[in-house]
Protein backbone atom coordinates (compact mmCIF):
# COMPACT_ATOMS: atom_id res chain seq x y z
CA UNK A 1 0.00 0.00 0.00
CA UNK A 2 2.87 2.33 0.69
CA UNK A 3 4.64 1.91 -2.58
CA UNK A 4 1.35 2.46 -4.64
CA UNK A 5 0.81 5.72 -2.52
CA UNK A 6 4.30 6.86 -3.71
CA UNK A 7 3.56 6.05 -7.27
CA UNK A 8 0.65 8.35 -7.21
CA UNK A 9 2.75 10.85 -5.61
CA UNK A 10 5.66 10.18 -8.01
CA UNK A 11 3.23 10.37 -11.14
CA UNK A 12 1.61 13.65 -9.72
CA UNK A 13 4.32 15.83 -8.98
CA UNK A 14 6.71 13.87 -12.26
CA UNK A 15 4.06 14.05 -14.92
CA UNK A 16 1.39 16.58 -14.09
CA UNK A 17 3.41 18.86 -16.60
CA UNK A 18 2.92 16.14 -19.85
CA UNK A 19 1.36 17.23 -22.81
CA UNK A 20 -0.80 14.25 -24.03
CA UNK A 21 -0.97 15.57 -27.85
CA UNK A 22 3.02 16.02 -28.23
CA UNK A 23 2.81 12.54 -26.53
CA UNK A 24 0.62 11.15 -29.18
CA UNK A 25 1.79 12.89 -32.15
CA UNK A 26 5.57 10.96 -31.27
CA UNK A 27 3.86 7.52 -30.69
CA UNK A 28 2.12 7.90 -34.49
CA UNK A 29 5.19 9.00 -35.53
CA UNK A 30 6.88 6.40 -34.02
CA UNK A 31 4.98 3.49 -35.32
CA UNK A 32 4.15 4.71 -38.52
CA UNK A 33 8.10 4.71 -39.19
CA UNK A 34 8.43 1.60 -37.30
CA UNK A 35 5.60 -0.64 -39.65
CA UNK A 36 8.04 1.20 -43.15
CA UNK A 37 10.93 -0.57 -41.80
CA UNK A 38 8.66 -3.57 -40.95
CA UNK A 39 7.47 -3.54 -44.59
CA UNK A 40 10.96 -3.27 -46.15
CA UNK A 41 12.36 -6.02 -44.53
CA UNK A 42 9.09 -8.32 -44.90
CA UNK A 43 9.15 -7.38 -48.94
CA UNK A 44 12.85 -8.20 -48.77
CA UNK A 45 12.03 -11.52 -47.05
CA UNK A 46 9.39 -12.21 -49.30
CA UNK A 47 11.06 -11.99 -52.19
CA UNK A 48 14.04 -14.53 -51.43
CA UNK A 49 10.79 -16.60 -50.18
CA UNK A 50 9.50 -16.67 -53.95
CA UNK A 51 12.79 -17.71 -54.82
CA UNK A 52 13.78 -19.93 -52.61
CA UNK A 53 11.48 -22.64 -54.21
CA UNK A 54 9.30 -23.10 -52.06
CA UNK A 55 6.20 -25.43 -52.02
CA UNK A 56 5.26 -24.88 -56.36
CA UNK A 57 7.84 -21.69 -56.45
CA UNK A 58 10.32 -23.65 -58.64
CA UNK A 59 7.62 -23.88 -61.38
CA UNK A 60 8.46 -20.39 -61.92
CA UNK A 61 11.95 -21.26 -63.38
CA UNK A 62 13.17 -19.57 -60.09
CA UNK A 63 14.92 -22.63 -58.53
CA UNK A 64 15.98 -25.43 -61.24
CA UNK A 65 17.75 -24.24 -64.37
CA UNK A 66 18.81 -26.02 -67.31
CA UNK A 67 22.31 -24.97 -68.69
CA UNK A 68 24.23 -25.81 -71.69
CA UNK A 69 26.80 -24.07 -73.65
CA UNK A 70 26.44 -21.54 -76.23
CA UNK A 71 26.35 -22.52 -79.79
CA UNK A 72 28.81 -19.98 -81.64
CA UNK A 73 30.40 -19.71 -85.19
CA UNK A 74 33.50 -21.37 -83.70
CA UNK A 75 31.78 -24.48 -82.20
CA UNK A 76 29.50 -25.23 -85.03
CA UNK A 77 30.99 -28.45 -86.62
CA UNK A 78 32.29 -29.28 -83.61
CA UNK A 79 29.96 -30.83 -81.19
CA UNK A 80 32.63 -31.68 -78.43
CA UNK A 81 33.20 -28.19 -77.61
CA UNK A 82 29.62 -27.72 -76.39
CA UNK A 83 29.74 -30.75 -74.07
CA UNK A 84 30.62 -30.78 -70.48
CA UNK A 85 33.71 -32.00 -69.06
CA UNK A 86 34.03 -33.64 -65.26
CA UNK A 87 36.16 -31.03 -64.83
CA UNK A 88 33.65 -28.34 -65.40
CA UNK A 89 30.79 -30.24 -63.90
CA UNK A 90 32.90 -30.40 -60.39
CA UNK A 91 33.59 -26.41 -60.72
CA UNK A 92 29.25 -25.74 -61.32
CA UNK A 93 28.82 -27.25 -57.76
CA UNK A 94 31.15 -24.60 -56.19
CA UNK A 95 29.40 -21.97 -58.05
CA UNK A 96 27.72 -18.96 -56.60
CA UNK A 97 24.48 -19.74 -55.63
CA UNK A 98 24.54 -23.56 -56.22
CA UNK A 99 22.84 -26.17 -54.57
CA UNK A 100 23.07 -29.17 -56.45
CA UNK A 101 24.29 -30.34 -60.08
CA UNK A 102 22.73 -32.98 -61.69
CA UNK A 103 23.62 -34.36 -65.60
CA UNK A 104 21.04 -34.59 -68.40
CA UNK A 105 22.13 -37.79 -70.45
CA UNK A 106 20.62 -37.65 -73.63
CA UNK A 107 20.06 -41.13 -75.99
CA UNK A 108 22.93 -41.75 -78.12
CA UNK A 109 20.57 -44.47 -80.40
CA UNK A 110 18.20 -43.82 -82.60
CA UNK A 111 14.63 -43.78 -81.32
CA UNK A 112 10.98 -44.23 -83.02
CA UNK A 113 7.79 -43.37 -81.39
CA UNK A 114 4.44 -44.76 -83.39
CA UNK A 115 0.74 -44.21 -81.68
CA UNK A 116 -1.62 -47.18 -81.69
CA UNK A 117 -4.52 -45.20 -82.63
CA UNK A 118 -6.65 -45.16 -85.85
CA UNK A 119 -5.14 -41.67 -86.20
CA UNK A 120 -1.53 -42.32 -88.02
CA UNK A 121 1.48 -40.46 -86.30
CA UNK A 122 4.97 -41.45 -85.74
CA UNK A 123 7.99 -39.39 -85.59
CA UNK A 124 11.81 -39.78 -84.33
CA UNK A 125 11.89 -38.31 -80.75
CA UNK A 126 15.13 -38.39 -78.46
CA UNK A 127 15.05 -39.02 -75.04
CA UNK A 128 16.77 -37.74 -71.81
CA UNK A 129 17.47 -38.94 -67.83
CA UNK A 130 17.86 -37.01 -65.33
CA UNK A 131 18.61 -37.95 -61.63
CA UNK A 132 15.15 -38.75 -59.44
CA UNK A 133 15.60 -35.90 -56.85
CA UNK A 134 15.60 -33.22 -60.05
CA UNK A 135 12.31 -34.42 -61.31
CA UNK A 136 9.23 -32.56 -60.12
CA UNK A 137 5.74 -34.53 -59.75
CA UNK A 138 7.61 -37.71 -60.01
CA UNK A 139 5.65 -40.98 -60.25
CA UNK A 140 5.23 -43.77 -58.42
CA UNK A 141 5.84 -46.09 -60.87
CA UNK A 142 8.78 -43.97 -62.30
CA UNK A 143 11.08 -46.91 -62.52
CA UNK A 144 12.52 -49.22 -65.00
CA UNK A 145 14.24 -52.41 -65.33
CA UNK A 146 16.20 -54.52 -68.46
CA UNK A 147 13.54 -56.69 -69.40
CA UNK A 148 11.21 -54.93 -68.59
CA UNK A 149 8.42 -54.01 -71.86
CA UNK A 150 6.98 -51.15 -70.62
CA UNK A 151 8.85 -47.36 -70.41
CA UNK A 152 7.30 -44.81 -68.70
CA UNK A 153 7.60 -40.95 -70.16
CA UNK A 154 7.35 -37.99 -68.20
CA UNK A 155 6.58 -34.83 -71.11
CA UNK A 156 7.16 -31.55 -70.96
CA UNK A 157 4.20 -29.78 -70.09
CA UNK A 158 5.50 -26.83 -72.49
CA UNK A 159 5.83 -29.39 -75.25
CA UNK A 160 2.21 -30.49 -75.68
CA UNK A 161 1.32 -26.42 -75.73
CA UNK A 162 3.31 -26.56 -78.62
CA UNK A 163 1.39 -29.53 -79.94
CA UNK A 164 -1.88 -28.12 -79.30
CA UNK A 165 -1.40 -24.77 -80.08
CA UNK A 166 1.17 -25.37 -83.40
CA UNK A 167 1.44 -28.52 -84.90
CA UNK A 168 -1.74 -30.24 -83.73
CA UNK A 169 -3.79 -27.23 -85.65
CA UNK A 170 -1.61 -26.62 -88.45
CA UNK A 171 -1.86 -30.54 -89.25
CA UNK A 172 -5.21 -31.15 -88.99
CA UNK A 173 -4.60 -33.20 -85.67
CA UNK A 174 -6.95 -33.56 -83.01
CA UNK A 175 -5.79 -31.39 -79.69
CA UNK A 176 -5.21 -33.37 -76.56
CA UNK A 177 -5.39 -32.80 -72.76
CA UNK A 178 -3.14 -34.53 -70.37
CA UNK A 179 -5.66 -37.21 -69.09
CA UNK A 180 -5.78 -38.16 -72.66
CA UNK A 181 -2.37 -38.50 -73.51
CA UNK A 182 -1.87 -40.51 -70.60
CA UNK A 183 -4.31 -42.92 -71.42
CA UNK A 184 -2.73 -43.41 -75.15
CA UNK A 185 -0.26 -46.61 -75.66
CA UNK A 186 2.38 -46.41 -78.37
CA UNK A 187 5.35 -47.99 -79.48
CA UNK A 188 8.73 -47.26 -78.83
CA UNK A 189 11.56 -48.40 -80.70
CA UNK A 190 14.73 -48.12 -80.39
CA UNK A 191 18.05 -48.81 -82.52
CA UNK A 192 18.17 -50.09 -86.19
CA UNK A 193 18.68 -53.80 -87.84
CA UNK A 194 19.06 -56.76 -85.77
CA UNK A 195 19.40 -54.58 -82.49
CA UNK A 196 16.30 -53.26 -83.26
CA UNK A 197 14.06 -53.61 -79.67
CA UNK A 198 10.45 -52.58 -79.59
CA UNK A 199 8.80 -51.16 -76.16
CA UNK A 200 5.38 -50.86 -74.90
CA UNK A 201 5.58 -47.10 -73.65
CA UNK A 202 2.67 -44.39 -71.87
CA UNK A 203 2.78 -41.09 -70.79
CA UNK A 204 2.59 -41.34 -66.77
CA UNK A 205 3.45 -37.26 -65.93
CA UNK A 206 4.33 -34.05 -66.86
CA UNK A 207 6.83 -31.69 -66.46
CA UNK A 208 6.90 -27.57 -65.65
CA UNK A 209 10.60 -27.98 -64.65
CA UNK A 210 12.25 -29.77 -67.36
CA UNK A 211 11.85 -29.08 -71.20
CA UNK A 212 12.76 -32.38 -72.89
CA UNK A 213 11.76 -36.12 -73.00
CA UNK A 214 12.27 -38.51 -69.85
CA UNK A 215 12.91 -41.78 -68.95
CA UNK A 216 14.36 -43.40 -66.65
CA UNK A 217 17.88 -43.40 -66.06
CA UNK A 218 18.27 -47.06 -66.55
CA UNK A 219 16.41 -47.06 -69.98
CA UNK A 220 18.64 -44.08 -71.34
CA UNK A 221 21.85 -46.29 -70.10
CA UNK A 222 20.82 -49.38 -70.88
CA UNK A 223 20.27 -48.33 -74.33
CA UNK A 224 23.63 -46.26 -75.12
CA UNK A 225 25.79 -49.48 -74.06
CA UNK A 226 23.74 -51.69 -75.94
CA UNK A 227 24.09 -49.69 -79.14
CA UNK A 228 26.72 -47.91 -78.77
CA UNK A 229 29.08 -49.93 -76.32
CA UNK A 230 29.32 -47.18 -73.82
CA UNK A 231 27.33 -46.89 -70.77
CA UNK A 232 28.35 -42.86 -69.94
CA UNK A 233 29.05 -39.72 -72.07
CA UNK A 234 29.65 -36.28 -71.46
CA UNK A 235 26.41 -34.13 -71.23
CA UNK A 236 25.19 -31.54 -73.64
CA UNK A 237 23.20 -29.92 -70.21
CA UNK A 238 23.27 -29.72 -66.76
CA UNK A 239 20.25 -29.20 -64.77
CA UNK A 240 20.75 -26.72 -61.10
CA UNK A 241 19.19 -26.21 -58.18
CA UNK A 242 20.11 -22.76 -57.64
CA UNK A 243 19.41 -20.71 -54.20
CA UNK A 244 19.05 -17.61 -55.70
CA UNK A 245 19.52 -17.01 -59.74
CA UNK A 246 19.27 -13.54 -59.52
CA UNK A 247 22.08 -13.54 -57.80
CA UNK A 248 25.02 -11.48 -59.61
CA UNK A 249 27.39 -13.30 -59.02
CA UNK A 250 25.70 -16.39 -60.26
CA UNK A 251 25.06 -14.57 -63.66
CA UNK A 252 28.44 -13.41 -63.84
CA UNK A 253 29.46 -16.95 -63.67
CA UNK A 254 27.78 -18.34 -66.44
CA UNK A 255 28.13 -15.54 -68.26
CA UNK A 256 31.88 -15.42 -68.45
CA UNK A 257 32.03 -19.09 -69.53
CA UNK A 258 29.25 -18.89 -72.53
CA UNK A 259 26.96 -20.81 -70.95
CA UNK A 260 23.35 -19.96 -71.40
CA UNK A 261 20.20 -20.74 -70.08
CA UNK A 262 16.21 -19.70 -70.79
CA UNK A 263 16.75 -16.21 -70.42
CA UNK A 264 13.01 -16.48 -69.09
CA UNK A 265 14.20 -17.80 -66.35
CA UNK A 266 16.76 -15.22 -65.15
CA UNK A 267 13.62 -12.50 -65.28
CA UNK A 268 13.97 -12.25 -61.32
CA UNK A 269 17.57 -10.69 -61.89
CA UNK A 270 15.33 -7.28 -62.99
CA UNK A 271 12.60 -7.98 -60.61
CA UNK A 272 14.92 -8.27 -58.21
CA UNK A 273 16.69 -4.95 -58.88
CA UNK A 274 13.33 -3.16 -58.41
CA UNK A 275 12.39 -5.01 -54.96
CA UNK A 276 16.05 -3.86 -54.23
CA UNK A 277 15.29 -0.51 -55.07
CA UNK A 278 11.87 -0.23 -53.16
CA UNK A 279 12.76 -1.67 -50.28
CA UNK A 280 16.05 0.27 -49.87
CA UNK A 281 13.96 3.14 -50.33
CA UNK A 282 11.18 2.24 -48.12
CA UNK A 283 13.39 1.22 -45.51
CA UNK A 284 15.57 4.91 -45.69
CA UNK A 285 11.86 6.54 -45.34
CA UNK A 286 11.23 4.21 -42.50
CA UNK A 287 14.19 5.00 -40.93
CA UNK A 288 13.88 8.71 -41.37
CA UNK A 289 10.49 8.61 -39.83
CA UNK A 290 11.40 6.59 -36.73
CA UNK A 291 14.46 9.10 -36.08
CA UNK A 292 11.90 11.98 -36.16
CA UNK A 293 9.52 9.79 -33.78
CA UNK A 294 12.09 9.00 -31.45
CA UNK A 295 13.45 12.67 -31.41
CA UNK A 296 10.23 13.77 -30.87
CA UNK A 297 8.83 10.94 -28.21
CA UNK A 298 12.84 12.15 -26.52
CA UNK A 299 12.20 15.62 -26.43
CA UNK A 300 8.83 15.08 -24.83
CA UNK A 301 10.08 13.00 -21.78
CA UNK A 302 13.19 15.86 -21.51
CA UNK A 303 10.35 18.53 -21.33
CA UNK A 304 8.45 16.69 -19.14
CA UNK A 305 11.58 16.35 -16.54
CA UNK A 306 12.45 20.05 -16.97
CA UNK A 307 9.16 21.31 -16.20
CA UNK A 308 9.28 19.06 -13.20
CA UNK A 309 12.75 20.28 -12.02
CA UNK A 310 11.40 22.03 -8.65
CA UNK A 311 9.34 18.32 -7.80
CA UNK A 312 12.79 16.69 -8.57
CA UNK A 313 14.37 18.57 -6.34
CA UNK A 314 12.21 18.39 -3.57
CA UNK A 315 12.14 14.19 -4.32
CA UNK A 316 15.95 14.03 -3.96
CA UNK A 317 16.02 15.96 -0.77
CA UNK A 318 13.76 13.67 0.29
CA UNK A 319 15.59 10.68 -0.26
CA UNK A 320 15.11 9.86 -3.46
CA UNK A 321 17.73 8.81 -5.95
CA UNK A 322 18.08 10.01 -9.42
CA UNK A 323 18.53 6.03 -10.14
CA UNK A 324 15.57 5.80 -9.17
CA UNK A 325 13.48 8.46 -10.50
CA UNK A 326 15.09 7.56 -13.76
CA UNK A 327 13.74 4.01 -13.43
CA UNK A 328 10.10 5.75 -12.47
CA UNK A 329 10.38 7.48 -15.39
CA UNK A 330 11.30 4.81 -17.50
CA UNK A 331 8.73 2.30 -16.56
CA UNK A 332 6.21 5.40 -17.26
CA UNK A 333 6.78 5.56 -20.82
CA UNK A 334 8.43 2.09 -21.64
CA UNK A 335 5.27 0.51 -22.24
CA UNK A 336 3.96 3.07 -24.37
CA UNK A 337 7.15 2.91 -26.89
CA UNK A 338 6.33 -0.75 -26.83
CA UNK A 339 2.59 -0.62 -27.62
CA UNK A 340 3.51 1.47 -30.86
CA UNK A 341 6.42 -0.87 -31.68
CA UNK A 342 3.69 -3.93 -31.08
CA UNK A 343 1.02 -2.47 -33.21
CA UNK A 344 3.26 -2.07 -36.32
CA UNK A 345 4.18 -5.30 -35.68
CA UNK A 346 0.23 -6.48 -35.92
CA UNK A 347 -0.09 -4.44 -39.07
CA UNK A 348 2.95 -6.23 -41.03
CA UNK A 349 1.29 -9.21 -39.51
CA UNK A 350 -2.15 -8.71 -41.34
CA UNK A 351 0.08 -7.48 -44.29
CA UNK A 352 1.80 -10.55 -44.76
CA UNK A 353 -1.41 -12.73 -43.99
CA UNK A 354 -3.61 -11.10 -46.93
CA UNK A 355 -0.34 -11.29 -49.50
CA UNK A 356 -0.32 -14.77 -48.56
CA UNK A 357 -3.68 -15.78 -49.23
CA UNK A 358 -3.51 -13.66 -52.89
CA UNK A 359 -0.44 -15.16 -54.22
CA UNK A 360 -2.27 -18.30 -53.31
CA UNK A 361 -4.37 -18.09 -55.87
CA UNK A 362 -1.01 -17.43 -58.41
CA UNK A 363 0.15 -20.51 -57.60
CA UNK A 364 2.71 -18.95 -55.40
CA UNK A 365 3.71 -19.94 -51.61
CA UNK A 366 4.17 -17.74 -49.09
CA UNK A 367 4.14 -17.96 -44.99
CA UNK A 368 1.18 -16.27 -43.46
CA UNK A 369 3.90 -15.63 -40.59
CA UNK A 370 6.29 -13.46 -41.07
CA UNK A 371 10.13 -14.72 -41.05
CA UNK A 372 12.58 -14.63 -38.28
CA UNK A 373 14.25 -11.63 -40.03
CA UNK A 374 11.22 -9.50 -39.48
CA UNK A 375 11.09 -10.23 -35.97
CA UNK A 376 14.93 -9.71 -35.71
CA UNK A 377 14.18 -5.98 -37.52
CA UNK A 378 11.71 -5.67 -34.51
CA UNK A 379 13.60 -7.04 -31.62
CA UNK A 380 16.87 -4.50 -33.04
CA UNK A 381 14.44 -1.42 -33.22
CA UNK A 382 12.71 -2.24 -29.66
CA UNK A 383 16.42 -2.50 -28.14
CA UNK A 384 18.05 0.79 -30.00
CA UNK A 385 15.25 2.70 -29.04
CA UNK A 386 15.02 1.48 -25.31
CA UNK A 387 18.59 2.65 -25.38
CA UNK A 388 17.85 5.83 -26.35
CA UNK A 389 15.12 6.89 -23.88
CA UNK A 390 17.31 5.38 -21.33
CA UNK A 391 20.16 7.60 -22.26
CA UNK A 392 17.91 10.36 -22.63
CA UNK A 393 15.86 9.96 -19.27
CA UNK A 394 19.23 9.61 -17.52
CA UNK A 395 21.01 12.51 -18.94
CA UNK A 396 17.98 15.14 -17.97
CA UNK A 397 17.38 13.57 -14.26
CA UNK A 398 21.54 14.60 -13.59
Amino acid sequence: MKSLQQKTLLRKLLLRHRSNNRLWAALIALCIGTTLLLLSVLIWWNFREILSGRGSNDSLGSTFLTVGKKVTNEKMGRPEMTLFSPQEIDAMQGAPQVQDVGVLTSNRFPVWATLNTTVAFSTEMFLEAVPDRFIDNRPVDWIWTPGNRTVPIIVSSEFLNLYNYGFALSQGLPQLSQASIQSLAFDLKIGRGQLEETYSARVVGFSDRITSVLVPQAFVDYGNKLFTGRESFPPSRLILKVKDPSDKLFINYLETRDYTTNAEQLRWNKLRTVVDAVASATGLLAILLMGIGTLVFILFIELTIARAQESMALLMQLGYSPRYLGRFMLRRFLPLMLAALALAMWLVMIAQYMAADKLKKMNLTLPHVPGWQVWAALGVSALVLIAFVSRAITRAIK
